[in-house]
């Protein structure tokens, strides 16, 4: 039990630096704020669907944490090297 709350809050302070990366991208203006902006949208939908089915198949929350946090630590990757 402990490792999930362990992992769910790795999840929450990552979101925290992805939202403040997204939000000094956003602030910058342009065709690359533009393109963020289009790309979070499309992944919040792509990653919503990828939940549900997780839950569908009997997924536990563990596996739900963990998948989301696969992406944020994506998103935190790519917003680093941009």
């Amino acid at each position: 039990m402990f490792k999930f709350w362990y992992h769910a809050a790795m999840l929450s302070i990552e979101a925290q630096r992805v939202i403040a990366l997204r939000t000094m991208k956003l602030l910058s203006g342009g065709t690359s704020a533009q393109a963020e902006a289009s790309l979070m949208m499309t992944e919040k939908i792509a990653e919503s669907m990828a939940v549900a089915a997780i839950l569908l198949r009997g997924g536990t929350g563990e596996a739900v944490v963990a998948q989301v946090r696969r992406r944020v630590r994506s998103n935190s990757r790519r917003l680093l090297r941009s």
